[in-house]
């Protein structure tokens, strides 16, 4: 969701520059860069490392939703290009569409929702739904068992590395839209198709039996 249909990625930016503000570690928005595709817990573990005790994971936690809270209470984040022409090419398509995002799961609905593409989706996995953070493929296999669905047939947009792999290690097939973050050697030998923006992803949906 965050960065791939959601342009959410640079609100976190700017939460973790004004959490990171309050407790007195500095601006620290460039941690979205090192936990991209993350979930909290795991992120969270990547903050230790970056800061030991320097930072209270608690008084991270607080600002952050407090930043987001108000910001989203104020803004609703834009959607990204092709999001509304994908979904619907694939609902009148008849596919199954299940979101799998490492985000919690009030903060997944609430986007969905404001966008009103909430009902486009059968499933929703979320970050708090699964004990393994992506790159671990737990969050996958779970959409496809809900979706009742072989991975094997399944298509996975990610932007994120540690989304790729994940989708990968589930047995899926991983598109990669970038936002943030540029594909390595590592993902360019995964991902089955590379797209700039959403409706780069249905032109080539339309040419393929999906």
């Amino acid at each position: 969701m965050d960065g791939l249909m959601f342009d959410t990625e640079k609100v976190f930016i700017m939460a973790w520059d004004y959490a990171g503000e309050k407790i007195g570690i500095g601006k620290a928005g460039y941690m979205v860069y090192k936990t991209l595709g993350m979930n909290i817990v795991s992120s969270y573990n990547v903050w230790k490392e970056e800061f030991g005790d320097r930072y209270n994971q608690e008084e991270l936690r607080k600002y952050t939703k407090e930043f987001l809270q108000k910001y989203y209470s104020e803004n609703t984040v834009p959607v990204k290009k092709g999001l509304y022409n994908l979904l619907n090419y694939l609902k009148e398509n008849s596919c199954k569409m299940a979101v799998a995002s490492s985000s919690p799961r009030w903060e997944v609905e609430k986007h969905l929702k404001d966008a009103n593409i909430y009902e486009y989706f059968i499933w929703i996995v979320c970050g708090d739904m699964v004990q393994n953070s992506k790159p671990d493929p737990e969050i996958y296999l779970k959409a496809c068992e809900l979706l009742k669905a072989n991975q094997s047939e399944c298509y996975a947009l990610e932007d994120s590395k540690n989304g790729l792999l994940s989708a990968y290690r589930a047995g899926c097939k991983p598109i990669m839209v970038p936002d943030l973050w540029q594909p390595d050697d590592e993902i360019l030998n995964v991902i089955v198709g590379k797209y700039e923006d959403l409706d780069e992803v249905k032109a080539a949906f339309e040419n393929i039996d999906v």
